[in-house]
């Protein structure tokens, strides 16, 4: 979104003294197991962090807290300094590969429009959605392929499909759950140039398993383990990982030069 809207809207695209979103001693338990123990921390406006840990380590339960779409047993959630349920129409959304059925007869532009169910109200779709979602298609390289059945495109192109929907609705902060997942290496390079445009518009929580897409972007690594460490990008080394997978692990290392400076616990 372009920073003047942002501005015509109320809203300072840059930091600020409130943070994007802030966890305070956060607690949270299925069944009574325990995935997430005093977790504190917060994400600055503009940041853009990346979130690391193993499977089963609470990442994407931390990313359903700060959508509300789950509560936490103790602690507290706040987005722009309120309740993940009000500021929600602030927040876009990419979950991890969608389920669909490939015989739904559901086209590139259906699935951005759905990004504003519940951003608007009831009735058609007006020209001004349609034109909005053609842009943000333009965004992620999609434009040309609004009316192809979404079951007909690649792994990546779907990915950025999802990611243009979680845009529609000119959000804040943008949550992305394993935006590579199943696409090849050229497909990151491309939606690694579309983050890279994204982030001067919008505060970005990007959890991922491929470490090497912990780019320059990357500010900071949440490190996810039930508990919460974070850590600037250049501290990611093997030792550390190792630590957090608890599995003996190669990294590859590339010629990216880091920013960031010391860490602090969650």
């Amino acid at each position: 979104m372009p920073v003047k809207a942002m501005r015509e809207r109320g809203r300072t695209p840059g930091r600020g003294s409130a943070p994007a979103i802030e966890l305070e001693k956060l607690h949270f338990s299925y069944n009574r197991v325990v995935v997430l123990e005093d977790v504190s921390f917060r994400v600055e406006r503009g940041a853009f962090l990346s979130m690391v840990g193993p499977n089963g380590g609470g990442k994407t339960t931390l990313l359903k807290l700060m959508l509300g779409l789950l509560k936490p047993n103790s602690g507290k959630v706040t987005i722009f300094e309120a309740t993940p349920e009000k500021n929600r129409h602030r927040i876009g959304y990419m979950p991890q590969y969608t389920q669909f059925d490939p015989q739904f007869p559901v086209s590139v532009l259906d699935v951005v429009l759905m990004g504003n169910l519940g951003l608007r109200r009831s009735g058609p779709y007006s020209r001004h959605d349609r034109n909005r979602a053609c842009q943000v298609l333009d965004e992620v390289d999609m434009c040309g392929r609004s009316k192809e059945s979404f079951s007909n495109l690649s792994g990546g192109q779907r990915q950025r499909v999802l990611l243009a929907r979680a845009l529609i609705g000119q959000p804040e902060i943008l949550l992305l759950d394993e935006p590579t997942a199943n696409v090849d290496v050229g497909i990151e390079s491309k939606l690694d140039r579309i983050l890279g445009d994204l982030k001067e518009k919008m505060t970005i929580l990007m959890v991922t398993h491929d470490l090497g897409f912990v780019t320059d972007m990357v500010e900071s690594v949440i490190c996810v383990n039930r508990k919460v460490v974070i850590h600037p990008t250049r501290s990611l080394d093997g030792k550390l990982i190792q630590e957090l997978y608890d599995v003996d692990i190669r990294i590859v290392q590339h010629s990216h030069i880091a920013k960031g400076g010391g860490h602090r616990d969650g």
